[in-house]
């Protein structure tokens, strides 16, 4: 998997995952005001994806 990081129309930093096969899986949901706040979720992404339960609904 891959995180990607690009500015949006607004000028908002937002990032986006995408799976060995390309496809994409997850995205931020808003925008960041600059590339450290963006890649600071990134890392929390990465910290809680091991520890962060599931639920069935």
């Amino acid at each position: 998997m891959v995180f990607y990081i690009y500015k949006d129309k607004a000028g908002e930093w937002r990032w986006f995952l995408k799976s060995s096969n390309g496809n994409k899986i997850a995205d931020s949901a808003e925008g960041y005001f600059s590339k450290k706040h963006c890649l600071d979720a990134i890392g929390l992404v990465m910290d809680t994806n091991r520890a962060t339960p599931y639920y069935e609904v």
